[in-house]
């Protein structure tokens, strides 16, 4: 999920950023973490309704 809201995963931030502490979401904006937080919240919606992680996805986007 990360991957659709800041273009990468965590893993390639890191490398991209060797210097920088902590992770991709300490660099993120107020408004980024707050989307984020709502796609999780949808995500955790849907994990319940047992949607495959295909369908789930075409939700998110």
């Amino acid at each position: 999920m990360n991957r659709a809201l800041f273009g990468k995963t965590a893993v390639e931030w890191r490398k991209e950023n060797p210097g920088k502490g902590g992770n991709i979401r300490d660099e993120a904006t107020l408004e980024q973490l707050v989307v984020l937080s709502n796609l999780e919240s949808i995500n955790a919606v849907l994990l319940r309704q047992e949607l495959p992680q295909s369908q789930r996805e075409r939700s998110l986007k």
